[in-house]
């Protein structure tokens, strides 16, 4: 395959840095059956975007589904991710695919949370598309698929789509779950920044878990 050279060049990177003391404190917070080399997630993502360069977009994409299928190292499912957040695949056609599964198979909040950076990024290439999508999540029986619909617009400010954030909340707001709870307040104290009137509105008229509440209002005056 040519992905054999990249995946290589990540893995040996990985193990050069590895910090052996680190990785046991990093596996039992993470709570992972996987074991980490014990590098630090920003280096990670250095290492893969620097092997990547001197490879084709294409090569890059293969490299990220060899690491996710067989990885032996949390930091290779960071690697994979990282990969996928390259300028030529960030909105690649496959992305929300490739993010389902990912998430599907990943199944703990740092997979989840770093991937919504891609659906953000999707719901700035084809918003109705992505939205469409997006809103199937938020009702979807697993639930890293309804916290990845609920934190989709982190970061996207001005451009949050307010009627997308308040449907996929919806079905979610009774939720008792800490993960889909903690992520509907963080959406909100997220959009509160560009618009704390709208979430102040919000929070009148809804009823909310209490964790969510508190998150959501944390910075509101």
């Amino acid at each position: 395959m040519e992905s054999d050279g990249l995946v290589r060049e990540i893995r040996d990177a990985l193990r050069a840095r590895a910090d052996p003391e680190r990785a046991l404190a990093q596996q039992a917070y993470m709570k992972s059956a996987l074991p980490f080399y014990g590098v630090r997630l920003p280096e990670v993502r250095a290492v893969a975007r620097s092997a990547a360069r001197l490879y084709e977009i294409p090569v890059a994409a293969e490299a990220a589904s060899v690491l996710w299928d067989t990885v032996t190292h949390r930091e290779e499912w960071y690697a994979a991710m990282a990969l996928r957040g390259l300028a030529g695949l960030r909105r690649a056609p496959d992305t929300l695919e490739v993010v389902t599964a990912m998430v599907r198979s990943g199944r703990w909040w740092d997979i989840t949370d770093e991937l919504s950076h891609r659906v953000a990024d999707m719901l700035d290439a084809d918003a109705v598309t992505t939205a469409r999508v997006v809103g199937a999540w938020s009702v979807d029986e697993d639930l890293w698929m309804r916290r990845l619909a609920i934190i989709s617009q982190l970061g996207r400010k001005e451009r949050t789509d307010r009627a997308l954030l308040a449907d996929v909340i919806e079905p979610n707001r009774g939720d008792a779950e800490f993960f889909v709870a903690k992520a509907i307040g963080w959406a909100l104290r997220d959009y509160a920044r560009s618009d704390p009137d709208w979430v102040r509105a919000y929070l009148d008229a809804h009823d909310l878990r209490a964790l969510s509440r508190r998150e959501a209002a944390r910075h509101l005056l």
